[in-house]
C-alpha cells in the first residue's frame, strides 16, 4: 500500500499540509518496503492558477492508493482525483504524518466521498 500525504516538510514530524494544491511536499509512505520519500512540490506556489490539478497530475504520477491531506482539494482538482482509484482522508493538517497515518491506520480520519450528480 502507497499512502501520499500533502506535507509542510519531508520527514515523519512534519505537519500534514492544510492546502492540497499549493502543498510544499507530496510524501509518499511505501508500507510494504517501509520507505517515506518526499517529493518536493514548490513549483505550484507561483502558479496563479492550476496549483490543484498539477499536484494532482503529480498524484497521478506517483500512484498513491491513499491520500491524507488538509482541507481537502478544489473543484477542479476534486474533478481529476476522482477519476483515481485512491482513498481521500481530510481535515489531517492538525498532525504529524506520523500521527496522521497512526489515525488512518486506526480508521479514525474523515474520509471524503464525490457526490454524484
Amino acid at each position: 500500500m502507497r499512502i501520499a500525504f500533502t506535507s509542510e516538510g519531508r520527514n515523519w514530524k512534519s505537519k500534514v499540509d492544510p492546502r492540497f494544491g499549493r502543498a510544499e511536499y507530496i510524501a509518499v509512505y511505501d508500507e510494504e518496503n517501509d520507505e517515506l520519500v518526499a517529493v518536493d512540490n514548490k513549483e505550484v506556489t507561483g502558479m496563479a492558477h492550476g496549483a490543484g490539478p498539477a499536484t494532482a497530475q503529480k498524484l497521478f504520477e506517483l500512484k498513491p492508493d491513499v491520500l491524507i491531506t488538509g482541507n481537502g482539494p478544489g473543484q477542479n482538482a476534486s474533478f481529476m482525483l476522482e477519476k483515481m482509484d485512491m482513498d481521500i482522508y481530510i481535515n489531517a493538517h492538525r498532525y504529524t504524518l506520523e500521527e496522521a497515518y497512526g489515525m488512518y491506520r486506526e480508521k479514525r480520519l474523515d474520509k471524503l466521498s464525490f457526490s454524484k450528480k
